[in-house]
């Protein structure tokens, strides 16, 4: 696949249409960086996301024995290491949940990446009953992400081949 079929219309299209062919694309594939990264680049192209990437888990000597560490992303440069239960990355793995952010200046520990971000989604990947990494998507506009959005990216992630 070279190029993505991408509809005009409100983000539940957009996301019918994007998540299939997401999931063509990483199913051929086995490794979990090269379709972390394909599936950054889809999303970031089809919604033209502020940033969208991936945090994975990897052990540390932390008190937890593990921090998140920047992954595969589209975007600006990004925070390289984030804190078990640490900024919305961080809460989203420790309360094992989606969370949405309608304006980050207002979630208390926020970590400012980029002051340019102004709403955020973070969903967990969980892989056999662990999570492995997080999506973190931030928009450069306030109240951007949705339960259209929770409900479709969870549903990706559960679908595509990720850590």
């Amino acid at each position: 696949m070279e190029n993505l079929e991408i509809p005009k219309g409100g983000k539940e299209q957009v996301y019918a249409a994007l998540i299939p062919q997401i999931i063509s694309l990483t199913e051929a594939e086995s490794d979990p960086i090269a379709n972390m990264a394909n599936i950054s680049a889809a999303l970031k192209e089809a919604f033209g996301f502020w940033w969208a990437g991936f945090y994975i888990v990897r052990a540390d000597s932390s008190s937890h024995g593990s921090s998140l560490v920047l992954g595969p992303f589209q975007g600006p440069v990004a925070c390289t290491r984030i804190a078990y239960g640490r900024g919305v990355c961080g809460t989203s793995w420790k309360e094992e949940k989606t969370i949405i952010v309608p304006d980050v200046e207002q979630f208390p520990g926020h970590i400012a990446c980029s002051s340019l971000s102004k709403s955020e989604i973070v969903v967990p990947v969980f892989r056999n009953g662990a999570i492995t990494a997080v999506l973190d998507i931030d928009s450069a506009e306030l109240d951007t992400f949705d339960q259209t959005d929770q409900i479709w990216l969870e549903r990706l992630l559960s679908s595509a081949i990720v850590l």
